[in-house]
């Protein structure tokens, strides 16, 4: 088979309807929006989320929490997780993107401390907790912050 052979299935393929083109059509006149009415005039029709008047659903609903846009959205990454690499690594946000570590950086990298660190590496990171730089350091890496 050949792309020029190609056809599509029957009856699969109808023309547009043409609306208000008559009244043969079957589609004239009104062009099949009825009489009257909101939906029939041009522009007709409500907004999204409108309930005819009705306090709507997004207004009776209360607001929840609170949403700082100064905050920081840092990737976390465990301790545990950096043992995939060698000896002697330094092992920084590219490295952890390459490696699929971790997805995307957004505002940083934060080094948890959860989970067991056998190898010597050097991190370089936006910030670490407590426990992750001791764990680092006492496997004989070193903890440099950005």
């Amino acid at each position: 088979m050949k792309l020029h052979e190609l056809s599509p299935a029957p009856g699969s393929k109808q023309k547009p309807t043409r609306k208000g083109r008559g009244l043969g059509s079957g589609l004239g006149k009104t062009a099949g929006k009825g009489h009257k009415g909101q939906n029939s005039r041009a522009g007709g029709g409500t907004r999204p989320g409108f309930e005819g008047g009705q306090m709507p659903l997004y207004r009776r609903l209360p607001k929840r929490g609170f949403f700082n846009k100064f905050g920081k959205d840092y990737t976390e990454v465990n301790v545990r997780e950096l043992n995939r690499f060698d000896d002697g690594t330094v092992v920084d946000p590219v490295l952890l993107v390459e490696s699929g570590v971790i997805k995307n950086v957004r505002d940083g990298i934060r080094i948890l401390g959860s989970g067991e660190l056998e190898k010597a590496l050097t991190v370089i990171a936006n910030g670490f907790t407590k426990s992750a730089a001791e764990k680092i350091q006492a496997a004989g890496g070193k903890v440099e912050v950005i």
